[in-house]
């Protein structure tokens, strides 16, 4: 079996997927399974260059390792579908869902899903404009909408932090989340197929799970099990399969929870093509769930090969 990890790109996560990427192909190869690294670069924006690099390649599958626009909104699982190459993950319509913020946040309100309050501002607004626009009350956290590994994100606790953070965030998008800043303890749930892998606590060294906290090794340390109530940590598993299924997601995503002192979970966001770094969460949710790294991957590579749910 021959799969192609799609790494690298054009997006602000273009590092963070490099990462990701070495660390799918050794677990692949340990797995036994033959993979072919493939770096995408601004060339491959010509989807004719592309097609015809995968194409050549003889690919059985490819695993997509990239993060932040075109691997991770459905723009490159939507040209995959075309050219009936088979891929690991969710669908084009799940990975655009998940990928905006905004839209995941009304999936999450259609389904019940409990979440922080937000609001969601425009660039077209202008800068005059935005502040009129907020009315949340202090802290909050301000977040670029489709850009992850936390770029362009700020914790707001005075008011005079606040337009500069908008402006911060503006930088990495068209659209930027206001959200109710809710302390709690951070935990995240990986599902695999049909299944959530143990629940997982993140407790960062920084003030809050930033790039540095996720990327750079003994920056933050994932507690398993979180510790947090069994009912919570059970809340936190059902949920994130919810969440999934809501979107659409297929194979393996990962769900990102807040649990505050009192309440129930919170909902932060849906991840569908999470980090596969030597620091990220995922391997250590299989390490949890009693699953060897080089399986769990085998195992998604195997979902991808069966093809994908009929709407």
């Amino acid at each position: 079996m021959k799969v192609g990890v799609l790494m690298g790109g054009w997006s602000p996560e273009k590092k963070v997927s490099m990462m990701s990427g070495k660390g799918v192909v050794e677990g692949l190869k340990a797995a036994g399974i033959q993979a072919l690294p493939m770096v995408l670069t601004a060339a491959d924006k010509n989807e004719k260059r592309l097609e015809k690099k995968l194409k050549a390649a003889k690919l059985d599958a490819v695993f997509i390792a990239l993060h932040g626009g075109f691997g991770e909104d459905g723009t490159l699982q939507a040209l995959l579908d075309k050219w009936e190459i088979p891929y690991t993950g969710s669908g084009a319509l799940a990975c655009g869902l998940a990928m905006h913020k905004g839209c995941s946040k009304l999936v999450f309100e259609a389904n019940g899903i409990p979440s922080a309050p937000w609001q969601a501002l425009h660039k077209s607004l202008g800068k005059a404009k935005w502040m009129k626009e907020i009315k949340l009350g202090l802290p909050l956290v301000v977040k670029p909408a489709d850009v992850g590994s936390a770029i362009g994100v700020t914790i707001v606790k005075k008011k005079d932090q606040l337009a500069k953070a908008v402006q911060k965030a503006f930088k990495y998008s068209q659209w930027v989340l206001v959200e109710k800043f809710i302390p709690g303890v951070e935990v995240t749930a990986t599902v695999l197929g049909e299944r959530a892998l143990p629940v997982i606590e993140i407790v960062p060294k920084n003030e809050f799970y930033d790039f540095d906290a996720k990327y750079t090794p003994g920056h933050s340390d994932h507690l398993v099990p979180a510790r947090i109530p069994a009912k919570s940590a059970q809340k936190v598993k059902t949920n994130a399969l919810k969440a999934g299924k809501a979107m659409g997601c297929e194979h393996y995503y990962r769900v990102d929870f807040i649990v505050p002192k009192k309440g129930e979970p919170q909902i932060l966001e849906v991840n569908t093509a999470p980090g596969m770094t030597a620091t990220s969460l995922v391997p250590d949710a299989a390490k949890a769930a009693g699953i060897p790294f080089p399986k769990f991957l085998k195992t998604v590579v195997g979902m991808a090969l069966k093809g994908r749910k009929k709407a």
